[in-house]
């Protein structure tokens, strides 16, 4: 996985800017299910273009957050908003990835990233070219045709994130999707994700258990759960997305502080 380079775009129409980011915002929100409210009075703004990783101890409400950001859990109280706008139901702006990788065994890795373009009607010339498009800047050229048991793990992670961004989303919501995969594969993953992350500008919530990928990913680290007082803490990283900065003093205060709150 390490070393993989993003292929230059293979259409003048695809060379078009990437939507702008949004802005997603939390305030007094309540999250959970009916009857069982996971967090409370939560506060976050999320700017746009922005990549928030969040860490918290299991139960804490990660995945809650992404679900609720999604539409896919309604908030219990406070709001929870997209560029001022109510969320209240999933939209195709707004972009899941998960931990399973989701493929249909029966489709080509080509149509499992064509499948949300089809589902949205976009024509079958355009969703083709997008498809092979995003296929090449994650370096799967020539392995369009194959099936997903074919693959390797990580090989399968970038086809998720191919199909995810294959639709231009303007918020990318991850669910510790590299915590299966080795850690060479998990930490080319992560360059990946920075390099296609080049060409987008979608807002980010990434969630992960790993404190050093945490560092590394974002612009700034959400703290869930780890305070009683305030269901989240948020810390900014001096050095997002520098491997070299894993030694600088900033960096390893910054880890230092979270792996305290987790009390690790």
């Amino acid at each position: 996985m390490t070393g993989t380079r993003v292929s230059a775009t293979s259409s003048d129409s695809l060379n078009s800017p990437a939507p702008p980011g949004v802005r997603l915002t939390l305030d007094g929100a309540t999250i959970g299910r009916s009857g069982r409210p996971v967090l409370a009075g939560l506060g976050l703004d999320v700017a746009p273009g922005e990549l928030l990783t969040v860490v918290g101890p299991s139960g804490c409400g990660k995945s809650t957050l992404l679900r609720t950001l999604a539409g896919l859990l309604p908030v219990l109280a406070g709001q929870v908003t997209q560029d001022g706008v109510p969320v209240g139901r999933p939209g195709a702006d707004r972009a899941l990835v998960f931990q399973e990788d989701g493929l249909l065994p029966w489709r080509t890795v080509r149509r499992n990233v064509e499948l949300p373009l089809a589902i949205r009607r976009v024509g079958r010339a355009e969703r083709r070219t997008r498809a092979v498009d995003w296929l090449g800047r994650v370096g799967l050229t020539g392995r369009e045709q194959e099936l997903p048991h074919r693959l390797s793990g990580g090989q399968r992670q970038r086809v998720q994130l191919a199909r995810a961004l294959a639709g231009e989303p303007r918020a990318l919501l991850m669910d510790e999707p590299f915590g299966a995969l080795d850690a060479q594969t998990r930490a080319g993953m992560q360059q990946l994700l920075v390099e296609v992350l080049r060409s987008s500008r979608a807002t980010v919530v990434f969630v992960t258990h790993d404190v050093d990928e945490a560092v590394f990913l974002g612009d700034r680290i959400a703290l869930l759960g780890t305070d009683a007082d305030r269901p989240v803490r948020l810390l900014d990283v001096p050095h997002p997305r520098e491997r070299a900065a894993h030694g600088e003093p900033g960096t390893v205060a910054l880890r230092r502080e979270v792996l305290q709150s987790l009390g690790t």
